[in-house]
């Protein structure tokens, strides 16, 4: 017993030396630097001269700031994709996992996009809408030219358009996430259902989505988290936030209040305020994956 112990203590004591650099590696990365925003949203830091505490000033003016809530419209609007990409994602998964002739080759092709930098992508969108560009040109060649419009000079359209190209961009990881989810489950378990006689939309609502809850709200939840702190590059290639603040994100606000307007007061207030928001949609999502898995068992 005393052997047991001594080797539980030694191999308990290694493996906290062997995470203890990670766990400042984070404190440092993350946890500083969030610290520190909290503070300076209580000022009315310029980052240079200005760090004058305000106190709540800055939370009270985000209450009736337009822009802001413009901001965070947008945001929420441009959640509404990351549905549609679950959804599509885990329709082309299911048809790869069936074995369709050269589906390693479309992985590939659908997995693209996700590799090809959020810059480049969001400068070939605005080209393709562009009102000389490929879409108005297909447009007026197949007699459609009354739809011709100028895509990115509406903030209906122009949304429109970074839907599509967050869909598009992002479609292959989810395909290879659900897929990986897909593969994960034992063959044997579809084996048993089809000699039980269950068909294939029996199969897929009483095994495969229950057994993929994990696997799509880790999706979900990183989708989300994307949505609302990784799109900055397509905002700002595409539309620059235009035209007015119809197209600027929560994270692309933050952005305009600290590095264009020096209120880096202000934006610090922003961005805690939209980790709040993060955390609570997260924790949301935890809740009805966990009230989900507990129905799939």
């Amino acid at each position: 017993m005393i052997a047991k112990s001594s080797s539980w203590k030694t191999e308990n004591r290694q493996g906290w030396l062997s995470v203890i650099p990670i766990i400042l590696l984070e404190l440092v990365i993350c946890a500083y630097p969030i610290i520190v925003a909290f503070m300076k949203s209580f000022t009315n830091w310029d980052g240079l001269f200005k760090n004058d505490f305000k106190g709540l000033a800055n939370y009270a003016r985000l209450l009736t700031d337009p822009e802001f809530w413009i901001s965070l419209r947008n945001s929420g609007v441009l959640l509404l994709s990351v549905p549609i990409q679950a959804f599509i994602g885990l329709a082309i998964a299911m048809v790869f996992y069936e074995g369709i002739t050269g589906w390693k080759f479309l992985r590939m092709v659908y997995y693209l996009p996700s590799i090809i930098s959020a810059v480049t992508v969001g400068y070939l969108f605005k080209i393709a809408f562009g009102y000389q560009g490929p879409i108005n040109t297909i447009l007026r060649m197949t007699g459609l030219g009354n739809l011709a419009v100028e895509w990115l000079g509406n903030g209906t359209t122009a949304i429109i358009v970074i839907l599509l190209c967050m869909i598009w961009s992002n479609i292959g990881w989810q395909i290879l996430v659900i897929f990986g989810g897909l593969s994960a489950i034992p063959a044997s378990v579809f084996d048993a259902a089809k000699i039980d006689g269950a068909g294939y939309w029996r199969r897929f609502f009483n095994i495969v989505l229950p057994m993929l809850v994990r696997t799509l709200e880790y999706s979900l939840i990183t989708s989300m988290l994307w949505v609302f702190n990784g799109i900055f590059p397509l905002i700002l290639t595409i539309t620059n936030g235009g035209p007015g603040y119809e197209t600027t994100t929560v994270d692309y606000m933050i952005y305009i209040k600290g590095f264009m307007n020096s209120r880096f007061g202000m934006a610090c207030a922003q961005a805690m305020v939209l980790l709040l928001i993060i955390i609570a949609i997260t924790k949301l999502q935890m809740f009805v994956t966990n009230k989900l898995d507990d129905w799939g068992e």
